[in-house]
């Protein structure tokens, strides 16, 4: 992906200096109330990492110095979020006639807080619809390689536009409709629900690949291949599996390997949102 030299976004909201050890006078991170914030929080994740939570590889460490590797994927994060930003008011100028409001995003290292709950390097990255603002900690794109087997920056980036497409979910009025119906459904219906809107984020991440490639030619041979691995590691079948369990399809949230990479191609092929409409889908 070439980025390097290109506009970055005025939305960013750096809190990297101001991260520390505790997160709205809660310990986050390995003791017990942090795993019940990662729980809380687990719904917005676009990468549940829940499976995965006694790996001890895969827990926060917290705080740091901030690093020349931090900074430059600070300012990796930034050209993307600028890239959905140019091409999300593309799309809701032609697709809708309708006006992108762009989301802002908040870099931190180690923990800080949300309307959603604490955040730590062991939620992963995700959207709060409380402030409307994306959560991530730059050092998750280590995990994905290192622990997830998700390597690259087009694999970053598909991370990034994720989020931003559950942004775009609630700039449509989707989100909170689906928030209300999984408040009025039982375990198991809420589960079938979060997997159709994680599902639609997948397929807008893929409608940005593709006019990102358009608008900007910055796409390069191999990035759609980084992208549509990163949704297969983060599937909840793969996931489970990684972990040593047997993949439980109705505790699944996120949707499957298969249907995470499927509906990534789909909005990638298409550049459609009314192909994105996970919610009238007999097939997911």
């Amino acid at each position: 992906m070439q980025w390097r030299g290109r506009r970055g976004s005025q939305n960013i909201e750096d809190r990297r200096s101001r991260s520390g050890g505790r997160a709205g006078g809660i310990a986050v991170g390995g003791g017990s109330v942090g795993l019940l914030a990662i729980v809380v929080i687990g719904y917005f994740l676009g990468v549940d990492l829940t499976p995965l939570l006694n790996d001890q590889s895969m827990q926060n460490t917290g705080g740091g110095e901030i690093t020349a590797a931090d900074e430059e994927a600070a300012q990796f994060v930034s050209v993307t979020l600028a890239d959905t930003e140019d091409v999300w008011a593309t799309v809701f100028r032609e697709q809708l006639g309708e006006t992108y409001t762009p989301a802002a995003l908040v870099l931190y290292k180690g923990v800080t807080q949300s309307p959603c709950g604490g955040a730590s390097g062991a939620t992963g990255p995700f959207y709060c619809p409380g402030d409307r603002k994306v959560y991530l900690d730059t050092d998750f794109f280590v995990a994905m390689e290192r622990q997830l087997g998700a390597g690259g920056d087009f694999a970053a980036a598909y991370v990034v536009a994720h989020e931003i497409g559950h942004h775009v979910q609630d700039e449509l009025g989707i989100l909170s409709q689906a928030n209300a119906a999984r408040g009025s459904s039982s375990e198991a219906d809420a589960n079938a629900i979060s997997v159709r809107i994680e599902l639609q984020a997948d397929c807008f991440a893929g409608i940005w690949a593709r006019h990102a490639e358009a608008q900007f030619g910055s796409i390069e041979a191999g990035d759609m291949n980084e992208a549509v691995n990163a949704a297969r590691q983060i599937g909840d079948d793969t996931l489970q599996r990684n972990a040593g369990r047997v993949p439980s399809p109705h505790t699944f949230t996120h949707g499957t390997s298969e249907q995470r990479s499927r509906w990534f191609q789909t909005g990638h092929d298409s550049g459609q949102l009314e192909s994105c409409d996970t919610f009238a889908a007999e097939r997911l």
